[in-house]
């Protein structure tokens, strides 16, 4: 049987045993993790309100540490080999735990600092408490990587202008949200995203929406990269 690990999302799956195939803790955390830092493949802590993840969760992965300020101020230094497929997603978690139709609203500011190299996007990743949707929002990307699904058009929400993918990858629906152009910080107005999905496209039902993430969906990073998160808030009511 192969073994079982737990995914990005949180879920305990089965995957091959290449997939644990992964070289890590072979660098040191930034000198300004002063607060908390891990090299471990799911090392994982809190700080005021976020859960931090290092989440190295795809096959072939080489060596990824995170390093945390405070829940808001965090990064991480990634070394995965030119290959492709997705190898992590150091990330940031809010959990909102409140239905669709329940939240006033549900807002998020972010401010980053991301390499020209590699190939990788920032993304929000929004779940509901089941896991039958994702719904990703990506802020900037580089190299050579794409959503998944097909193209659905572009519409303006949020305060941003997003090129719109519809996909299923056999475990739940992924809604991705591609901003037209790459931002390094602003405010993302989320509950209209969430309302457009469910009300205009009928996509999915008043789901009671979990975890809103927000990290770096790692394919490549030779030689190692540095991700710095200088601020991140989410807000709902």
């Amino acid at each position: 049987m192969a073994p079982s690990i737990t995914s990005r999302i949180g879920k305990v799956l089965a995957v091959p045993a290449v997939a644990l195939g992964l070289t890590v803790g072979v660098a040191s955390a930034p000198a300004q993790a002063a607060v908390w830092s891990s090299c471990d493949q799911w090392g994982n802590t809190t700080l005021n309100g976020y859960t931090l993840y290092n989440n190295i969760w795809g096959s072939g992965a080489g060596g990824q540490c995170v390093w945390a300020n405070s829940g808001t101020n965090w990064g991480t230094w990634a070394n995965h080999p030119n290959t492709g497929g997705i190898k992590s997603y150091p990330n940031a978690k809010k959990v909102i735990n409140k239905p669709i139709d329940s939240l006033r609203s549900l807002t998020s500011s972010y401010k980053v600092a991301v390499p020209s190299a590699g190939a990788y996007n920032t993304s929000y990743d929004i779940w509901d408490t089941d896991y039958d949707y994702e719904i990703m929002l990506w802020v900037n990307q580089y190299g050579p990587v794409g959503p998944l699904g097909s193209p659905q058009g572009t519409v303006n929400l949020g305060g941003h202008t997003w090129n719109v993918h519809k996909g299923d990858n056999g475990a739940n629906e992924v809604f991705s949200f591609l901003r037209t152009s790459n931002s390094t910080s602003g405010t993302v107005d989320i509950l209209p995203i969430l309302d457009w999905i469910k009300d205009t496209k009928g996509w999915m039902g008043n789901e009671t929406i979990g975890d809103v993430q927000f990290g770096y969906e790692i394919t490549s990073s030779s030689g190692g990269l540095d991700f710095r998160t200088d601020n991140l808030t989410v807000s709902s009511s």
